[in-house]
C-alpha cells in the first residue's frame, strides 16, 4: 500500500464485520506498537454533543497556547478530518507510516476498519509532541477501541437511545457502557443534566472523581451572556459559544468543568476560555449558511438530536417554506424522528446514501407516508444528497429555508458536491 486510499481499502477488507466490540485485539496491537501518551488525555463519550465538546476543548487549548491533538469520527468529506494536530487537519501522507506501524504490529490479528484506523491515528498523535490529547469515543465506551487508552479526564455528554443493538435497550444499559471510559481516581465530568443511575453508580464504585451538572458545576444565562460556576471557580459575562443551538451550553459547561478538574496540569486563563468559545467551529452541527435561501446543515441522526434540531429550527424565526433533505441509516429509530420534524417541514427530499447500512430513499418515503396523522406535503426521492439539494434549491424561493440533516453521509454528500465553496472554506 502506497497511499492513504490504498490503506483504507485494505482496512475495509480485513474484518467481516463493521463493528466487533471488544478491547482484547486492539489492546494487544497497541501494546506491540508501544502506544502511549506523554500528555494529559481527555476522552469524550456520549450519544450527542461529543463532537461539539471536542471542538470546544480544542479551541480553548489553542487559545491558551497549547498544542492539542484531536481524534473524532466519522468524517464528513475526507478521512483526514478525523485527526487535527495544533488546530490543523493532518495530511494524508503523514498518516501512512502509522498505518504501516499498525500492520506490522497486527501479527495476523483481525481488526475492523474502525479499530485499525483508530490505532493508526492514535499512533500519529502519540508521536506529535502534544500537550493535550482529545479523543472522541466512537460507539459506547467500555468496549470501544478508543478506550484502549487510559484517560486523565473523562467527559460523558448527553445519553439517549442509539445503537441499542450494541449498547442495550434503555438509558441505564447505555449509561453503563458509556461509564466504561471512567478511571479510578480520575475526573469524570457528566454534562447530562439527568444522568442514568448506572453511570453514577459505576463512577462511585470505582472511586472516580465525579463532577455532576447541578452539583459540582452549573451554568446560567440570559439573552446576552452566560455564567459558569464550578468547584471554587466562577466565570461570568461569557459570550455564547460560536456553535449554535441551545444545547451547546450543556457541552460548554462540561468543557469548563474538565479544564477546572485539570487545572494543575493544564491551566487556562479566562481570556483563553472566552476566545476559544467565541472562535470554535464545527461543520455540520446546526451550521447555518446565510444566503437566499438560508441553508442549515445538521448531522442529527437519532431522536434526541433531532428533537434538539427541531427546537433550534423553531428559534430561527419564520420562513415561508422549509425544504428538508434527509438520509439516514436503516437501523435508526426513524418514526420519532419523522414525527418530530413533520410539523416543521413543508417539502421532503429523501436521499439514497453510498453505504449498505443506509435506508433507501424509497424506504424513507414509505416510512414517512406511513406516519399516522402526518401532514400531506410533497415528497420526492433522489439518488444522492447533492441531487436532493439541487432539487430543493430549484424549488425553493429566496425567502425559504433548506435543511439538510441525518447521517454524516447526508451532510458530507452536500458539503462534497452540493456546496463546493462551503466545503473549501471549512474543510480545506
Amino acid at each position: 500500500m502506497k497511499d492513504l486510499s490504498e490503506w483504507l481499502a485494505h482496512c475495509e477488507r480485513l474484518h467481516p464485520k463493521t463493528i466487533d466490540l471488544g478491547l482484547e485485539r486492539v489492546q494487544a496491537v497497541a501494546q506491540r506498537m508501544g502506544l502511549r501518551f506523554d500528555c494529559p488525555v481527555v476522552t469524550v463519550a456520549g450519544t450527542n454533543g461529543k463532537g461539539s465538546t471536542c471542538a470546544m476543548l480544542e479551541a480553548i487549548a489553542l487559545q491558551a497556547g497549547y498544542r492539542p491533538g484531536v481524534y473524532t469520527s466519522p468524517h464528513l468529506v475526507h478521512f483526514e478530518e478525523r485527526c487535527r494536530i495544533g488546530g490543523e487537519i493532518v495530511r494524508a501522507d503523514a498518516l501512512v507510516p502509522h498505518f504501516e506501524r499498525v500492520e506490522a504490529a497486527r501479527e495476523g490479528a483481525t481488526l475492523t476498519y474502525f479499530e485499525f484506523t483508530t490505532l493508526a491515528i492514535l499512533g500519529l498523535m502519540a508521536a506529535s509532541d502534544l500537550e493535550v490529547a482529545i479523543l472522541e469515543v466512537g460507539l459506547g465506551g467500555r468496549l470501544d477501541a478508543v478506550n484502549a487508552v487510559d484517560t486523565d479526564c473523562a467527559i460523558v455528554t448527553s445519553i439517549d437511545l442509539d445503537h441499542m443493538e450494541y449498547l442495550g435497550p434503555d438509558r441505564e444499559s447505555i449509561g453503563r457502557e458509556k461509564a466504561g471510559i471512567l478511571r479510578e481516581g480520575k475526573p469524570a465530568i457528566v454534562s447530562d443534566p439527568v444522568p442514568p443511575h448506572s453511570l453514577v453508580q459505576y463512577a462511585t464504585a470505582i472511586g472516580a472523581d465525579l463532577w455532576l451538572l447541578g452539583r459540582d458545576f452549573n451554568f446560567s444565562g440570559d439573552k446576552q451572556q452566560w455564567a459558569w460556576a464550578g468547584r471554587g471557580r466562577r466565570y461570568s459575562g461569557l459570550a455564547y459559544p460560536a456553535l449554535r443551538g441551545a444545547n451547546q451550553l450543556l457541552n460548554a459547561s462540561g468543557v469548563l468543568a474538565a479544564f477546572e478538574a485539570l487545572r494543575q496540569r493544564l491551566p487556562v486563563t479566562a481570556q483563553a476560555i472566552r476566545n476559544g468559545l467565541a472562535m470554535v467551529e464545527l461543520p455540520g452541527r446546526f451550521q447555518i449558511i446565510p444566503g437566499e435561501p438560508t441553508l442549515v446543515l445538521d448531522v442529527a441522526h437519532n431522536p434526541h438530536s433531532v428533537s434538539a434540531l427541531a427546537a433550534n429550527l423553531d428559534a430561527m424565526g419564520f420562513f415561508p417554506t422549509t425544504h428538508a433533505v434527509f438520509g439516514a441509516m436503516g437501523d435508526k429509530d426513524l418514526a420519532p424522528m419523522l414525527a418530530r420534524m413533520g410539523p416543521l417541514v413543508d417539502r421532503w427530499y429523501f436521499t439514497d446514501l453510498p453505504t449498505p447500512r443506509a435506508a433507501t430513499a424509497a424506504a424513507l418515503l414509505a416510512r414517512w407516508q406511513a406516519q399516522p396523522g402526518r401532514r400531506d406535503v410533497p415528497a420526492s426521492t433522489h439518488a444522492s444528497p447533492a441531487d436532493a439539494l439541487r432539487a430543493a434549491a430549484a424549488t425553493a424561493e429566496p425567502a425559504d429555508r433548506i435543511l439538510v440533516f441525518g447521517s454524516f453521509y447526508t451532510v458530507g454528500g452536500v458539503l462534497q458536491h452540493g456546496v463546493p465553496r462551503l466545503a473549501a472554506r471549512h474543510l480545506g
